[in-house]
């Protein structure tokens, strides 16, 4: 939801901070703010906006100084104006942090701070105070800063600056913060891409760490109450991976990365995943968790499981995952699919999950991240580094492990295997200039459109929901997906003369679906088909391959095409889309 990263080392801070958060601007975008520390001042710039404007306004590289701490905010606590945008220091401008997540008992933590001096809306100000107090009452800056946390209820990842002292404290609960280690440099950071330029190698903090950065670095745990050791791991990310090159934008860039990405999911150990399959195999409850996207792969895992394997998979929404805690016990797998491994409604199903004794499998892109950490195993997609807000190759990577599990479970593994393995071709032709290029003439017939539905049935039900989300996420336009009997259950009303409606057609449900397709029409609606081949209702045709299980790959992804050129068209960022952040990390 929120960026941050910080800096200690011997190179001026400020250039160092404003690249990081440029880089971590898809984690929130309303406002942004530099402070670094040099010779027992602070110096802080920071305003609403984007980084960039803010930048050509303040100049935010200009800050003196080899420590710094940086933010880029996506709203929760107070509107977007200057004064809620982090920095944020304590009355006497002692101390200054920035911070992601959300302190909950922050109305209760600000009654307490009688006759402080209060300068924004923020959750995140009172924290500030709270050190600045106990440092007050005699206690030094660690000690200060721990007795603070444990006050915290709710979600932090923290970097924190005593204008008395040269030591940075970053610590975290139920919020990514990880560590880059250089040669003598220091990048807490919320994600990898913030530092990659400069090192691989990266410490993961554990939930309750806290680190104290100088020309070394300690850790605490606040929960365990002692100091505790922390390995440093190396990354196998390309600096590249996270740019956008020759691409206008990350979200199309990462589009065309899926030839790539659904290959390195093949690469996955035979061993590892039939050892997986097996606990599937022994479990009685099977459940897969995911949020929004993830979602969506999680509903195609369940279609996929019953139709490969004849096995009784459910999906559930992470946010919804506690009106089903009565189903947990010591016979259930959950199994949790995100790309960042940091959704905050998915660790909270894992974690009810875990304590009634039920074992969790985890499908996920970042290495060392909360879920990854608590999970007991993980299948890890090998997507690289997704910038994008709107998920697009993280996805498919999901569905392609899915559909490899699903196999596995029936001993078909390699089959499931040799199914992604021929979509090489066909996926590189599906995103390909010419493909882009099609699907940019038909984004210039929808543009002005007000409504747009989707309709599919069996694997295309959740691709017709993915593919939904796809559209509103990045264009704004108003966008509905249905399962193809549906419809005409109340909301076909809505169609009018010339609604579009995107059917999803396979040769297993093409009777039905065109059925469906025939009604719409009937009533007015301008009909798109994407499927193997062209059908008399059909007003204009995207061809796609036949490939069986895994069709919700190669249907979705003209798709993924059809909201980027849509929200291009629209005036939109598809990289930023608005009230959007890339990770969620609160509920």
């Amino acid at each position: 939801m929120c960026g941050i990263i910080g800096y200690v080392g011997k190179r001026k801070a400020a250039p160092i901070i404003f690249q990081g958060l440029k880089k971590l601007e898809y984690r929130g975008y309303d406002s942004a703010g530099i402070a670094t520390l040099h010779d027992g001042e602070f110096f802080i710039k920071k305003d609403a906006g984007k980084i960039d404007d803010i930048h050509k306004r303040l100049n935010l590289t200009d800050l003196p100084g080899s420590i710094g701490i940086g933010h880029t905010r996506w709203a929760t606590h107070g509107g977007v104006t200057k004064e809620n945008a982090h920095p944020h220091t304590d009355c006497h401008g002692n101390i200054v942090l920035v911070h992601n997540g959300i302190i909950e008992n922050y109305q209760e933590l600000k009654r307490l701070l009688s006759g402080h001096d209060m300068r924004s809306e923020t959750d995140t100000e009172i924290i500030a105070h709270l050190i600045g107090e106990e440092m007050k009452n005699g206690k030094d800056f660690v000690e200060a800063t721990k007795s603070t946390l444990k006050k915290l209820e709710g979600q932090y990842a923290l970097l924190i600056l005593n204008k008395n002292d040269n030591r940075m404290i970053a610590a975290r609960r139920k919020a990514p913060l990880l560590i880059g280690v250089g040669d003598g440099d220091y990048f807490p950071a919320s994600d990898i891409p913030a530092f990659l330029d400069y090192t691989k190698n990266v410490i993961y903090l554990s939930d309750g760490d806290m680190a104290v950065i100088d020309g070394e670095m300690k850790f605490f745990n606040i929960d365990l109450n002692k100091e505790v050791q922390r390995e440093i791991s190396t990354i196998d990310w390309d600096p590249e991976q996270a740019k956008k090159g020759d691409f206008d934008h990350f979200m199309i860039k990462e589009i065309v990365e899926q030839n790539e990405t659904i290959q390195r999911v093949i690469e996955q150990d035979d061993s590892f995943m039939l050892s997986i399959a097996d606990e599937i195999k022994k479990h009685k409850n099977v459940i897969l968790v995911g949020c929004g996207t993830a979602y969506y792969a999680c509903l195609t895992g369940s279609y996929l499981f019953s139709k490969i394997a004849n096995k009784y998979v459910i999906a559930v929404s992470g946010s919804e995952f506690s009106n089903f805690k009565g189903l947990l016990n010591e016979d259930t797998l959950i199994i949790a699919v995100s790309q960042s491994g940091e959704t905050a409604d998915t660790l909270e199903a894992i974690r009810a999950a875990k304590s009634v004794g039920g074992k969790v499998f985890s499908i996920v892109n970042v290495r060392g991240s909360s879920l990854d950490r608590e999970s007991d195993e993980s299948i890890y997609t090998k997507a690289g580094p997704e910038i994008g807000v709107v998920s697009t190759k993280a996805y498919t990577a999901q569905v392609a492990v899915l559909l490899l599990l699903a196999h596995a479970v029936v001993g078909k593994l390699e089959e499931g295997k040799n199914r992604l393995k021929n979509l090489h071709a066909l996926v590189y032709n599906l995103t390909a200039l010419s493909t882009r290029k099609y699907l940019r003439r038909l984004a210039e017939k929808l543009k002005d459109e007000e409504h747009i539905f989707t309709i599919g049935r069996g694997l295309m039900y959740p691709t017709a929901l993915e593919a939904a989300l796809k559209l509103k996420e990045v264009s704004y336009i108003h966008a509905e997906g249905f399962a193809g009997g549906d419809l005409k259950h109340g909301s076909i009303a809505l169609i009018e003369k010339g609604t579009p409606t995107i059917v999803f057609v396979t040769k297993d449900t093409e009777r039905d679906v065109i059925s469906n397709a025939m009604e719409i029409k009937s009533r007015g609606g301008y009909i798109i088909g994407v499927g193997p081949e062209n059908n008399e209702v059909f007003d204009h045709f995207i061809k796609v391959p036949e490939v069986g299980f895994a069709d919700p790959i190669t249907h979705i992804i003209p798709m993924q095409i059809l909201g980027y050129q849509l929200a291009v068209l629209r005036g939109c960022d598809p990289d930023k889309p608005r009230n959007l952040a890339k990770s969620v990390v609160v509920k």
